[in-house]
């Protein structure tokens, strides 16, 4: 019996941030696959290695967690003033899903290389040597990213001494703004128009929460509400399903308080958004990397689940929202900072620690955010192509 040969797909693997990715230039993939669909959804499910069964994806390029199980599609803009489109699909790794609801932050840090190094950026906005700026269309959510790419001798440096914790090695920064981050089509930052609510979780009770819409939507928690200290790791969490069943409960339930699904069995179908995080006073701790992380060195702790497990440091949309929260008198992640006004904040996380500047103002009854930034990294991993059987 004989059977077609692969596809071959120009690609670029990525790290950004604390994540990884295969990044595709819209005009490479096949025809069928540049329009969004069950092609297209299947081709990327297959290049990942998803659904798979034992949890590995040895047979594609994911890396069996919700930080290396990422797609993202660029092309030319359209839209006024920008230079890219940035499509970002998290791809699950057990079922035959790609969530294309939200946006990753950490790799947001990487499209601006890979749109000079593809040819995306014409070349009269890139300096021989200093910071191009590239300005992205993040298609998901319909927002502006600008992304300052530091370049030498007309190429992007990639190479420098920054370093990030949750990467084990140094590379050159990216500064990434976030522009104007929270929901504003349409809807509110605060969906229910409250900094905090009581929320009603079945089997869990009562808990107070702040919801939000600024980077990704996030659910916020006081750690000692769920009898946590907020300094724990992915061990502390990921291995324990009572655990996990609890904050799934939390997630679903506030999506549908959240407006995002009208009933809870949407939840299912919308693994990537919202996220939940749980927050709490800075405290001392040992980070997974065996840093040692002190109380003067931070302002709170947070810890944030992603596609059901404890993320293994933070989410680059997530820390939009820790940063714009803080920026907010009144909110958990306010409070558990030590409330009042701040234009910044540094946070611990699993793998360490990161800084986010963002500066709220109270306008016209609504709290409204300009920009939020925080520096990340990326590099080029590999480059050539994927292959891919046909028969999906």
């Amino acid at each position: 019996m004989s059977h077609a040969p692969q596809v071959k797909i120009p690609a670029t693997y990525m790290r950004g941030g604390t994540s990884k990715g295969v990044f595709f230039k819209l005009e490479d993939l096949p025809k069928a696959a540049q329009i969004p669909g069950e092609f297209r959804d299947a081709l990327l499910l297959r290049v990942i290695g998803s659904p798979d069964p034992y949890g590995k994806q040895t047979d594609g390029m994911g890396g069996a967690t919700s930080s290396t199980s990422k797609t993202v599609i660029v092309s030319k803009s359209q839209h006024e003033g920008h230079d890219v489109n940035y499509l970002f699909g998290q791809v699950a790794i057990d079922k035959p899903f790609v969530d294309w609801s939200g946006n990753c932050g950490n790799l947001s840090a990487a499209v601006g290389s890979f749109a000079i190094n593809s040819g995306l950026i014409n070349r009269d906005k890139v300096p021989e040597d200093g910071v191009a700026i590239v300005k992205i269309w993040q298609e998901n959510i319909g927002k502006t990213i600008i992304a300052h790419i530091p370049v030498s001798k007309g190429e992007v440096q990639e190479t420098g001494d920054f370093e990030l914790d949750g990467v084990t090695f140094p590379a050159a920064e990216v500064q990434i703004d976030f522009l104007r981050p929270a929901d504003d089509e349409g809807g509110s930052m605060f969906p229910s128009g409250n900094l905090v609510d009581i929320l009603h979780v079945p089997d869990v009770g009562d808990v107070e929460v702040t919801m939000i819409n600024a980077g990704i939507p996030t659910i916020f928690v006081n750690a000692a509400a769920l009898n946590y200290t907020g300094t724990e790791l992915q061990e502390d969490i990921n291995g324990d399903s009572k655990a996990l069943e609890i904050f799934e409960k939390i997630r679903a339930h506030g999506a549908l308080k959240m407006n995002i699904i009208q009933n809870l069995e949407e939840a299912l179908e919308r693994q990537h958004t919202p996220k939940v995080a749980f927050v709490s006073p800075p405290s001392e701790y040992v980070s997974s990397s065996g840093k040692k992380i002190t109380v003067d060195k931070i302002d709170l702790n947070v810890r944030a689940m992603s596609m059901g497990k404890l993320h293994h440091a933070m989410m680059g949309t997530a820390a939009v929202a820790i940063g714009t929260a803080a920026a907010i008198p009144g909110t958990l992640v306010n409070l558990a900072a030590g409330g009042g006004e701040r234009k910044s904040v540094e946070f611990g996380h699993p793998s360490g620690t990161l800084r986010v500047g963002a500066e709220a103002r109270y306008e016209g009854d609504e709290w409204t955010v300009d920009k939020v930034t925080m520096s990340r990294s990326a590099r080029i991993l590999m480059e050539g192509w994927v292959r891919v059987p046909v028969e999906f």
